[in-house]
């Protein structure tokens, strides 16, 4: 028999997590590497766990989490957003808590795009009049 498992995408900025949330101890696997590994700071640490803590749910699963693209803050926030959804998928009663806590909506913000004439989305070379 095949243990259950909840699947849930987390997307922030240019990063994408997939993750996988499996009745256990509350193990962290992100890339085939634990969390305390694959993130630096504890900071990020913190958000990736967010989810667990506003639905008291630390211990419960385990995280089976696949992320590439953007950087280490827009991982950490695809991966909240995907564990997020999967609890919610897990156990439905959990969504008004991690809906005020704002997991379930995707943050819009993304890199401007570069124009030409500038050197970056809005820095403009330096004015010299003669």
């Amino acid at each position: 028999m095949a243990t259950l498992q909840y699947q849930g995408t987390g997307r922030r900025k240019k990063a994408i997590a997939r993750v996988r949330l499996v009745a256990g101890s509350g193990k962290f696997t992100i890339n085939d590497r634990d969390l305390s590994e694959y993130f630096d700071k504890k900071t990020l640490e913190m958000i990736v766990q967010q989810p667990f803590e506003v639905t008291d749910t630390v211990g419960k699963y385990d995280l089976i989490a696949r992320v590439h693209g953007g950087g280490s803050t827009g991982q950490a926030g695809a991966l909240r957003m995907g564990i997020a959804r999967a609890l919610v998928k897990a156990d439905e009663s959990l969504r008004p808590a991690l809906k005020r806590a704002g997991f379930l909506t995707r943050d819009p913000r993304m890199k401007e795009r570069h124009k030409y004439g500038l050197k970056k989305a809005r820095k403009a070379p330096q004015f010299s009049k003669r």
